[in-house]
């Protein structure tokens, strides 16, 4: 059930590590022991062992959780409009929090480098930090495995991460204060599920390139949803569209915790931001290449405070928008919420243990989801564990 996160390394001096292991995936290990009240911590606020509760609010959605504003936008600057994922307003907001003295620095990631299809964490301390970062990244990722060193610090700071990581964050200030007082802002996105660095490979491979030859590795980005681009050492490039990368390829190769997620719209964040995807003639999204635009939800008065001041100083534009429009910009979302009881139960069925997920409403999800449907899914489920077994 890890996801990757980070978190347990991040807080056990040393004694556990981050490590990628096959198919490509980061994995704690074990380099020394564990002090019991380090290990009460990591229990009680790994993502795998239980999910962060939405907040209370009678009229939180069942898919998309609880909000203060629910809007559509984007950059107002096309640069970053361009380069950021969907409209660029998570990078926006991030840029708009450092500019305006909210925090003095921004914790997320970016491609590594000497490993193109990877990633590694950054600081960014202005605009163009942020955007040498921008863009969605595919990719493993435990940016929880700094948090001890970077609370330590001092001064504030936001951070950026999957909803996992938002969870294990959320969790782990019930035992550290300075999680609040040091992260005024925990900014996330709806995650479609970690594919495997495997899965990155076959989309190289696809392109006709080898991976070890690769130099630089874009997903998407640089436009909406933007092209996946490979560039090689020898002055090869090649590029795919994103239907064919996600869907063809690195969709197949998402972790399994992933796939019973309960909140993978970044439900405790205090801004999670989406691709706002237009429907094609059936209403499903298409993914035709067209000016960027996110959803954007401030879920705690702290986004939502962010967010109308990014829009009084043109940081962003956006406009209101009604969460039974979501339901037709991420259908996929919808249907993976639908059917966590349905995985779920499979998994118990045969001995498997899943993430505590009470305060997440999965039971009144899956009563919107055809019976049917939820016992293919039930089913398939257990075929998939059985296989992998």
């Amino acid at each position: 059930m890890c996801s990757g996160c980070g978190l347990c390394a991040g807080i056990s001096e040393g004694a556990i590590a981050m490590a990628m292991q096959p198919p490509g995936f980061a994995r704690p290990v074990a380099r020394g022991p564990v002090s019991a009240a380090t290990e009460r911590v990591i229990a009680d606020s790994c993502p795998g062992a239980r999910v962060a509760p939405w907040a209370a609010d009678p009229d939180r959605h069942p898919y998309w959780g609880a909000a203060r504003l629910t809007m559509t936008g984007q950059a107002v600057d096309p640069a970053v409009r361009f380069a950021g994922a969907s409209g660029g307003a998570l990078s926006a907001l991030a840029i708009h929090a450092i500019e305006s003295g909210l925090v003095d620095r921004v914790l997320h990631v970016e491609a590594d480098p000497d490993d193109p299809t990877g990633n590694r964490l950054r600081w960014s301390r202005g605009r163009d930090e942020v955007l040498a970062g921008a863009g969605s990244r595919y990719a493993a990722s435990s940016p929880l495995e700094v948090i001890d060193a970077a609370l330590a610090e001092g001064g504030t700071f936001a951070f950026i991460g999957k909803p996992c990581d938002a969870s294990a964050l959320r969790q782990l200030g019930r035992h550290d204060p300075r999680v609040a007082e040091r992260i005024p802002l925990i900014l996330s996105f709806y995650c479609g599920g970690l594919p495997s660095r495997a899965g990155a490979h076959r989309v190289v491979r696809a392109m006709g390139l080898e991976p070890d030859a690769v130099t630089a590795f874009r997903y998407r980005g640089n436009g909406w949803p933007g092209l996946t681009v490979a560039e090689t050492r020898d002055g090869r490039s090649a590029t795919m569209r994103y239907a064919d990368s996600w869907g063809a390829h690195l969709s197949r190769e998402v972790q399994f915790r992933c796939k019973i997620c309960p909140d993978a719209v970044g439900g405790v964040a205090d801004i999670a931001c989406a691709d706002a995807w237009y429907g094609d003639a059936n209403g499903y999204p298409s993914f035709e290449e067209q000016d960027g635009r996110s959803l954007i939800q401030a879920r705690s008065e702290a986004g939502a405070a962010l967010v109308r001041a990014a829009l009084a100083a043109r940081a962003i534009t956006a406009e209101p928008l009604a969460e039974a429009e979501i339901d037709r910009m991420q259908p996929s979302q919808a249907n993976r919420k639908r059917l966590i009881v349905a995985r779920t139960t499979a998994c118990r069925a045969v001995g498997r243990s899943v993430p505590v997920m009470r305060g997440l409403d999965v039971g009144k999800a899956a009563r919107r989801a055809p019976l049917g449907l939820q016992l293919r899914n039930s089913m398939g489920t257990l075929l998939r564990i059985l296989r992998s077994a």
